[in-house]
């Protein structure tokens, strides 16, 4: 069954759960688009987070989730505030969302945690997990060690939940590959940076529209905080106290409020332009409608070309 089919909407496509991006209004035009939207809980406060869920509702008839991240200082607050105003679809990351998983399941919630690990989607199956969000490092922010390609099987063969492959998906091609590696569906974030329904500020979408292959750089391997951003004057000097043994204090001082610049200020220099190496392939900035459109279509092109 495809993803699409799993949560009742018209594409097999979730929107990363993007902090400080992913709001309200942004979640109900990719839900409106025919994807599912997300409203990001980092960044926001608890009356926030609520106040996008009300804002989405208004906007779509579709179904749309909200992203907890779960490192928060008050994601026991947001979680029951999610079952409050009865949102039906959760995804987390950078935690363990066991604790909230008997309240998520009362209300009805399909609860599909990402992970960048096999170890840890087993765990994520036994908690009770709907589905599995396999990430691989090629994806935009904080990132881990193993490659979707490599990821995605592993985690596929190891749970017997549905799988979205997330890291690197921007087109056709790869859609049909993470078919192809046992997906249901994918989950897609930075194509949706450069969509005209994007909140953040222009310069930050120039910064896309510019990128290269290898213009994405992962800052904070030797601290143990990797997060994958676009290679400015800002992540070349954090690399470079990095390597010269800055420790995490010190190197918080380049990255504090430096999402916040690149969103809202459209700081290219020392803001955190947060994006997956899939960058380099995105050249112009459409409706979240057209993208999807195009991605689904490149998807029956190439699996016609190959059926052939």
């Amino acid at each position: 069954m495809k993803l699409n089919e799993i949560l009742g909407i018209k594409y097999p496509f979730i929107q990363g759960g993007m902090a400080n991006i992913a709001t309200g209004e942004f979640a109900a035009s990719v839900s409106n688009a025919g994807g599912l939207g997300l409203i990001a809980a980092g960044g926001m406060t608890v009356d926030s987070l609520r106040e996008n869920i009300r804002k989405c509702k208004e906007l779509t008839n579709n179904p749309f989730g909200v992203n907890l991240m779960l490192m928060h200082p008050a994601a026991d607050e947001m979680a029951q505030v999610v079952v409050e105003e009865g949102v039906k679809i959760v995804t987390t990351g950078a935690g363990n969302p066991g604790k909230y998983m008997d309240d998520f399941k009362k209300a009805g919630i399909k609860v599909l945690p990402v992970v960048a690990s096999v170890a840890l989607a087993k765990r994520m199956e036994k908690l009770g997990a709907d589905a599995i969000i396999a990430e691989g490092t090629e994806s935009g922010g904080h990132v881990g060690e193993m490659t979707t390609m490599t990821l995605v099987p592993q985690v596929v063969d190891a749970v017997n939940i549905p799988v979205v492959a997330a890291g690197g998906i921007a087109d056709g091609r790869q859609l049909a590959a993470a078919f192809a590696l046992g997906a249901c569906g994918v989950q897609v974030g930075t194509c949706l940076l450069a969509s005209e329904e994007c909140p953040i500020h222009p310069e930050y979408k120039n910064a896309i529209l510019r990128a290269k292959d290898n213009t994405t750089v992962v800052t904070g391997r030797i601290t143990g905080t990797p997060v994958r951003i676009i290679k400015n004057s800002m992540a070349r000097e954090y690399i470079k106290q990095e390597k010269n043994g800055a420790d995490k204090m010190e190197l918080e001082k380049f990255t504090l409020g430096s999402l916040r610049r690149a969103v809202f200020e459209g700081d290219v220099k020392t803001g955190s332009l947060m994006a997956g190496q899939v960058a380099g392939q995105i050249k112009e900035i459409k409706p979240i409608k057209d993208i999807f459109e195009d991605m689904y279509a490149g998807y029956e092109r190439t699996v016609n070309k190959l059926g052939a």
